[in-house]
């Protein structure tokens, strides 16, 4: 049987960090959903490591040693929005493309997809790829997330 976590060994959070291409590039993608860049390093325009914010949620970046191969990226991120035809206006205005219907398999990035409404979640989520390939579900959210 496993003990109960000392309090102060406990973590206190957890930060997502993601490897990619361009750290400049995923910064200016990450600020379309709102997140805040709070820090970065490296040259200007070329930093290696950058950390995004926005209420309830942080972001690591960092530069990838190899080439980044969308079809392999394992992590997705569940984001909350108050309206996804407002986001989805925003992104495609900013730039990405049309992907429809998702219908499954990888899409390419920068691509935002049709909002579908499943059962568990009538409000509605929409997919998102990012600049290599990671994919971001935005949920409507009617009330503050914790």
């Amino acid at each position: 049987m496993l003990s109960s976590v000392p309090t102060d060994a406990a973590i206190q959070r957890i930060v997502p960090f993601i490897h990619v291409a361009d750290v400049q590039r995923s910064i200016d993608f990450y600020a379309l959903l709102g997140m805040e860049c709070c820090a970065r390093f490296g040259p200007e325009g070329r930093p290696y490591w950058a950390s995004m914010r926005c209420p309830g949620g942080d972001l690591m970046i960092g530069a990838a040693d190899g080439p980044v191969d969308p079809s392999t990226q394992a992590v997705m991120f569940y984001v909350y929005a108050s309206d996804l035809s407002v986001m989805r206006r925003h992104l495609l205005l900013n730039g990405l493309e049309d992907g429809g219907d998702y219908t499954g398999g990888p899409r390419g990035d920068r691509v935002v997809f049709n909002p579908r409404y499943p059962d568990y979640l009538p409000d509605g989520e929409m997919r998102v790829h990012d600049p290599d390939g990671y994919v971001v579900l935005v949920a409507t959210v009617r009330e503050a997330v914790p």
